[in-house]
C-alpha cells in the first residue's frame, strides 16, 4: 500500500466516541433533504449552524460527502455508502431511547407515503383510506409512482414508507412480505361479443386489442406473450399506463389485458366483464416492501400489518 492509501485508510478509520452523535442527525436529514435550508429546518437548527456541523464532519471523515449542484446537494460515493449503515445506526439508537414510545393509531397525527403503481392505486387506496377513517382519523396516506423514483434510496431516506406492488429484482436492503398473486385477465365492455360463446386463440387474436405499453417489468413480458401470439404488429390503440384503460373499453370494441384485480375494481362502475384469456400468462405477485432500518420502527409496523389485514390472500 503507498503512502496516499495508507493516510487515506487512516483517515476513515474513527471510533465512535470521537463523533458527535448530533454531527450523525446533521448527516442523515442533508442526505435525505439535498438542501441546508430543509435540513435545518427539520432539525430545528440555523442553516450556519448545519453547514457548520457538516464542515465538522468532512473534516473528520476526510471527504466532501455533499456537494452543491444545481439540483441540490448531492452525496459523495462515500456518503452513499455510509447513509444506510448511519441510518440502521440511528433507528437502533432512537428505539432504544424511546422503549416506551408507542404508536398510537387512534391519535397519531403521522404522514404514511407509499410508493405503487397507477393499477396499485386504484385498488389499494380506496379501502386503505376508508380503513384510516375509522381506525387512525388524523393520519395522512401520500401515494406516490413507483416508476418515477429510485425506491430503495427514498426508502432509506425516510420519505417513502412502504412500497406496495410486483416489483422485481429490488434491493436486498428492503424486507417483503407477499399480500397475493392474481391473474392476467381480458377486459372489454359487457356487450362486447367476445363475452359471448368460447373463446379460442384465433377468436381471441382477431379481436381489436388495446395494449398497455408498461415498460417496467413484470408487465413488458405479458406484452411480449401477447405479441408472439399474433397481438401486436396491427395493434392501433396504446396507451402507457393503465389508470384510463377501463374508460376507453366501455364505450368501444376493444379489449385488453390487465391484472385481475383492476378488472374486479373497474367492472361495476364501467359496466365491464372479463376472460380468463386463452394464453398461457404468468401471474402477477404483489408484494410489500420495507426498509430494514424502520423495521421495528411502530407505525411502520402498524401500517404493514393494516396492509396485510385488508389485502393478504
Amino acid at each position: 500500500m503507498d503512502a496516499h492509501n495508507a493516510a487515506a485508510t487512516t483517515r476513515i478509520m474513527i471510533e465512535p466516541h470521537t463523533i458527535d452523535l448530533n454531527l450523525l442527525s446533521v448527516f442523515q436529514e442533508v442526505y435525505r433533504e439535498r438542501q441546508i435550508s430543509s435540513a435545518a429546518k427539520r432539525l430545528g437548527l440555523s442553516q450556519s449552524a448545519v453547514s457548520n456541523a457538516l464542515a465538522r464532519l468532512r473534516r473528520a471523515f476526510g471527504d466532501e460527502l455533499f456537494v452543491r449542484t444545481a439540483s441540490g446537494m448531492q452525496p459523495t460515493p462515500l456518503a452513499t455508502q455510509m447513509a444506510e449503515p448511519i441510518g440502521v445506526a440511528m433507528a437502533q439508537v432512537a428505539l432504544a431511547l424511546n422503549q416506551r414510545s408507542r404508536f398510537d393509531p387512534a391519535t397519531s397525527q403521522r404522514r404514511f407515503t407509499l410508493a405503487m403503481t397507477d393499477v396499485g392505486e386504484i385498488y389499494f387506496m380506496p379501502a386503505l383510506i376508508e380503513r384510516c377513517r375509522v381506525l387512525a382519523p388524523l393520519v395522512e396516506i401520500s401515494s406516490v409512482r413507483a416508476g418515477s423514483l429510485n425506491v430503495k434510496e427514498e426508502m432509506e431516506g425516510g420519505r417513502v414508507d412502504l412500497a406496495v406492488g410486483p416489483f422485481e429484482d429490488i434491493s436486498e436492503a428492503l424486507y417483503q412480505r407477499q399480500l397475493f398473486r392474481q391473474p392476467y385477465v381480458t377486459m372489454f365492455r359487457k356487450a362486447h361479443p367476445l363475452g359471448r360463446g368460447k373463446v379460442d386463440l384465433a377468436r381471441f387474436v382477431a379481436s381489436e386489442h388495446m395494449l398497455v405499453d408498461a415498460h417496467e417489468s413484470p408487465y413488458d413480458r405479458i406484452n411480449g406473450i401477447l405479441v408472439r401470439a399474433g397481438i401486436g404488429p396491427n395493434v392501433r390503440f396504446r396507451v402507457p399506463h393503465f389508470t384510463a384503460v377501463p374508460y376507453m373499453v366501455a364505450t368501444s370494441d376493444l379489449v385488453v389485458t390487465v391484472p385481475q384485480k383492476l378488472a374486479e375494481r373497474a367492472a361495476l362502475p364501467f359496466g365491464l366483464a372479463w376472460i380468463a384469456p386463452p394464453l398461457d400468462l404468468p401471474a402477477l405477485q404483489t408484494n410489500v416492501f420495507w426498509h430494514r432500518r424502520y423495521n421495528q420502527d411502530p407505525g411502520n409496523q402498524w401500517l404493514r400489518g393494516l396492509m396485510a389485514d385488508l389485502f393478504a390472500e
